[in-house]
């Protein structure tokens, strides 16, 4: 067989695979084969060679620091040490670096000990919420590039500081709201921007219910620091659903699913309807109460958070339905989520956008995004501004939750009009630890 014809036919094979995949998931052909020309054209890029890199929260192997360490080996990072304040977390991880070939890479619990490396290029932060800022901003000060898992931050306080020292030290910075590089979720952005539902009525972020439970003090597990995983907030016993994945569900050190899935499908809204930067004028809420004792999950159970912005658009966060986002139009509906995009008429998303679209940035692997930016210096497609104002609206509605009141925001000057929310824009810190810009 002729070798040119038979790659070409291996090419046709791939395209027809491909188109057939991307149907599965619901993406019209016309956005599909766009959709692989981009993706041919980002593989014939090469990521940058020899970047050094630090895990700041490597965590367990099923944690979002395992997930973000193997999505930066795959673009050629490499790792020459590990920081988390649970021993066996860290030699887990020391281990598993050893066994992917990063020989001599060094363990620290104290995340200062690490960025003070002269030779670490970038860092990887998955810590707890309440560690994301600090943490941060100490590795934008040493000179390091960031990537930092979502949500950006803990307070509306620490996402605008977080923005003004990464702007100030010039530094590449990704926040990790990954659905902006995930196809469908572009492709709903893109037809809501240019009116193929008609006029935005109401959108529907569904981030699921808080989880309840009753909890037990224990004794604090040997090797791992408890007072430096607590950090800034108060020192309080030690309870094992308050450590590792299940910390999202106290607001000491989260903001629940209205930060944990909102920092998605917010994002995702705000996208949508052009308000990166910006936000909504009105928050209301209403919820089932939590538990007020010191040893049960804290985070409201039931809710629903409604954002009213300035054109009237109205964005509802809420614990019920099935997960993903519903953009509602006087001209049909879209659904989108991380399995699907389906609309209310098919015609909807089959017919292509005209050439004189409005489109949007286009990424299709986050980790590649940041790593493409690392060698071009550019903004990368969820950079700290896009990372920070899209936690500030996650955090109107915590807000708005634990009041229990309709609160009105300022999106350009940045503030509340009700005092007593205004108070919640900060938190007092533990010292030693204070937030520094």
């Amino acid at each position: 067989m002729d070798l040119s014809l038979r790659g070409s036919l291996s090419r046709r094979g791939f395209m027809q695979k491909s188109l057939g995949a991307m149907a599965l998931a619901g993406l019209p052909a016309w956005y599909a084969q766009e959709l692989i020309a981009a993706q041919q054209e980002q593989a014939a890029e090469k990521p940058p060679e020899g970047v050094k890199m630090g895990a700041i929260g490597i965590g367990s192997p099923q944690s979002r620091g395992r997930a973000i360490y193997n999505d930066a080996r795959r673009q050629k990072a490499q790792y020459v040490a590990a920081c988390d304040v649970d021993a066996r977390h860290l030699k887990n991880a020391l281990g598993m670096m050893e066994k992917d070939g990063f020989k001599g890479a060094k363990g620290y619990e104290d995340f200062r000990e690490l960025l003070d490396r002269k030779d670490i290029d970038a860092v990887t932060i998955a810590t707890p919420d309440h560690w994301h800022a600090l943490v941060a901003i100490d590795a934008l000060k040493k000179g390091k590039d960031v990537y930092c898992e979502k949500p950006l931050t803990l307070t509306i306080e620490e996402a605008y500081a977080l923005e003004k020292v990464a702007k100030e030290t010039g530094k590449v910075f990704q926040t990790g709201s990954q659905q902006r590089s995930d196809a469908r979720f572009r492709l709903a952005c893109e037809l809501v921007r240019n009116g193929r539902i008609g006029k935005v009525q109401s959108i529907e972020a569904r981030i699921g219910r808080n989880p309840q439970k009753t909890c037990k003090v224990a004794p604090v597990p040997e090797g791992l620091n408890w007072d430096l995983w607590l950090g800034p907030t108060p020192k309080v016993d030690y309870i094992p659903e308050r450590c590792h994945y299940e910390f999202r569900w106290w607001y000491d050190y989260s903001g629940g699913k209205m930060t944990d899935w909102g920092a998605h499908h917010i994002d995702i809204a705000q996208w949508a309807l052009g308000r990166d930067g910006s936000g909504p004028v009105k928050i209301e809420a209403e919820a089932d109460a939590p538990p007020k004792d010191d040893h049960s999950y804290n985070c409201h159970p039931r809710f629903k958070v409604s954002y009213t912005y300035d054109d009237g658009v109205v964005l509802h966060a809420m614990s019920d339905g099935e997960n993903g986002i519903l953009f509602k139009g006087d001209k049909g509906d879209i659904f989108v989520s991380r399995g699907t995009i389906r609309a209310s008429d098919e015609n909807l998303l089959k017919e292509p956008l005209p050439s004189s679209a409005t489109r949007l940035e286009v990424s299709n692997n986050h980790m590649g995004n940041f790593f493409e930016c690392l060698k071009t210096r550019k903004a990368p497609i969820c950079n700290v501004s896009v990372g920070a104002s899209s936690v500030v609206v996650c955090l109107l509605g915590v807000a708005a939750l634990r009041l229990g009141k309709t609160l009105h925001w300022d999106p350009k000057a940045k503030k509340f009009e009700e005092p007593e929310a205004q108070e919640m824009v900060s938190r007092p810190t533990r010292a030693p630890w204070k937030l520094e810009v």
